[in-house]
């Protein structure tokens, strides 16, 4: 054999050992800095700076509950003699349900507003609409004025919610995002007792005033201490702006080892790289007019069709159990079971309840399935309403003196709902869509929950009268109780623990099938391993364990 060949031979095999051994040492590196990462994820006060972030930006929805449970304390002061805007029960109805139709088309503007403008910038315009509506609430001399001011917090109410979820899709880490997406409920649940314990002292245009209070102070929060989404930034193109919002960010994180980046500067690369993969598809998508096809598209794809039908039912589920027509009816509904107790009193109660379990939802969102929690919802929930409503029935036909067990079944149903069916379909209305669609269809999916929850709360009185009483209202909610757990049961996706993409590649159908091979199949290098392993923990495990072996061979 040629010495020239043989010395090349030779020389090719050193330098496939050394490229093969630089590999591995980079491997090695990754496998370090992911253990020196690993700790970190479980780390509250490393979290700090996204959970600060996060909860401002929701902060608004303080605001939100406040409007949406104050006509639970301004229909029965105007329903009472002496009123100077007296109203019947058809305008009630629509003082209840009003504030929910405006949010669909306010939903859809902050879709298009949150792409254009921001997601903070958005949250901060909302406050605009919202100060007028309190206002003229609180100048009302009629029956028409009190509908404008409902219609303008209701549009502002959508304005400030559909940004504040995706912010804090988009800042959160994924171990924390279910908690901090509930941060947004828990704060409307909040604004929720603030609204039923002044409606109780107060009279209704004295809290109107203050409500513009509750409006403004999210607005100057955000503005002083929170920084943009840097995904939002980075598909703007603002790559400083992106490269501060990240440092802000993830500065509570230490320099990972065995490299000169920070964390910050690792996240910066991987949204470039995500945004040029993107533009790349985007290009690709360019039809023979030079113009990007639309991102209507997206919906006709599984990954856009699939959650929008899941979600519709899923929502239609939650409106008809009664978990929002007790919201807004709250005092009226504690009447109508012809309870003893005072209904403004028991509203506090349930406002409080409400509250503490959000908080405690924080963490059940945190820590189990979201199917699972659905399941326990609907059945407690089922539960306390049949109990409920047959003591209705008893104390309607005076075979009970215990007036007081509807109340205690309405908090237990309060308890149950917020176990699951409260906030978990809003909660995966960030989640379910991919991010070329998410904005928007963030925004269709709250306008189409909107549109059932106004179509549940109107139809709340003539239901009522259609089925006989409050004890029949309780057995339907019952009953629709009951197909939620089936719902969960067989058709709910489980979002519990994965990432955004891998919920994509769920609805794409995505997955990597068992293939026999016709040959005995090679042995998959350290790279492949390493991106195929489904844990972190047992990719780390898996690659040091084929390092080693490799050495020892």
């Amino acid at each position: 054999m040629d010495p020239l060949s043989i010395g090349s031979s030779v020389l090719s095999l050193h330098q496939r050992e050394n490229s093969e051994q630089h590999k591995d040492d980079a491997f090695r590196e990754i496998i370090a800095s992911c253990r020196s990462l690993s700790k970190y994820e479980t780390n509250i006060k490393s979290a700090l700076p996204q959970i600060l972030s996060a909860i401002v930006a929701a902060s608004f929805h303080i605001v939100i509950g406040i409007s949406l449970a104050y006509s639970a304390i301004l229909i029965p002061q105007l329903e009472q003699p002496g009123s100077d805007v007296p109203i019947t029960k058809a305008q009630s109805s629509w003082i209840a349900s009003i504030i929910v139709i405006m949010v669909p088309i306010g939903s859809l503007v902050a879709g298009v507003m949150m792409e254009f403008l921001g997601r903070l910038n958005t949250i901060k315009l909302a406050a605009v609409p919202c100060v007028a509506g309190w206002v003229a609430i609180a100048l009302a001399n009629n029956f028409t004025w009190i509908m404008v001011g409902r219609v303008l917090t209701g549009f502002a109410c959508a304005l400030g919610t559909s940004p504040a979820i995706v912010y804090i899709t988009e800042v959160a880490r994924p171990d924390m995002r279910g908690s901090l997406i509930s941060s947004g409920p828990t704060l409307a649940s909040l604004g929720m007792v603030i609204a039923y314990a002044k409606g109780a002292f107060m009279d209704w245009r004295l809290v109107s005033w203050i409500c513009i209070i509750y409006t403004i102070v999210p607005v100057l929060l955000i503005q002083l201490f929170v920084p943009e989404s840097p995904v939002w930034l980075v598909s703007k193109g603002r790559i400083e702006d992106a490269a501060r919002s990240l440092r802000f960010l993830y500065k509570k994180y230490p320099q990972p080892e065995h490299t000169d980046q920070t964390l910050s500067e690792m996240h910066l690369n991987a949204l470039l790289k995500e945004r040029e993969t993107k533009m790349a598809e985007a290009q690709k998508n360019v039809n023979r007019h030079g113009q990007q096809q639309s991102k209507l598209r997206g919906f006709l794809k599984p990954t856009g069709y699939k959650p929008m039908i899941i979600l519709f039912w899923f929502f239609l589920i939650q409106q008809f159990s009664g978990i929002y027509i007790t919201l807004f009816f709250a005092v009226t509904f504690i009447q109508d079971v012809g309870t003893e107790v005072n209904a403004f009193t028991a509203s506090i109660f349930v406002g409080l309840t409400r509250f503490s379990m959000s908080l405690l939802n924080a963490w059940l969102l945190k820590r189990f399935p979201r199917r699972q929690l659905v399941m326990v919802s609907t059945t407690g929930m089922a539960i306390c309403m049949f109990v409920s409503g047959l003591f209705t029935l008893w104390i309607k036909e005076g075979t009970t003196t215990l007036t007081w067990i509807p109340v205690v079944g309405l908090l237990l149903y309060v308890c149950a709902s917020m176990i699951g069916l409260l906030t978990i379909p809003w909660t995966m209305t960030a989640e379910l869509f991919p991010t070329d669609i998410r904005g928007i269809a963030h925004s269709i999916s709250y306008s189409m929950a909107n549109l059932l929850m106004f179509f549940a709360v109107q139809s709340y009185r003539t239901i009522t009268d259609l089925l006989g009483g409050a004890y029949a209202v309780q057995w339907m909610f019952a009953v629709v109780s009951v197909i939620g757990f089936f719902f969960a049961l067989f058709f709910l996706p489980e979002t519990h623990g994965k990432s955004l993409a891998e919920i994509e590649a769920f609805f794409a159908g995505k997955s990597q099938p068992q293939r026999v091979p016709t040959e005995p199949a090679a042995k998959p290098s350290v790279t492949e391993h390493l991106i195929r392993s489904p844990s972190r923990e047992a990719k780390l495990r898996e690659v040091e364990l084929m390092l080693k072996n490799k050495n020892g061979a």
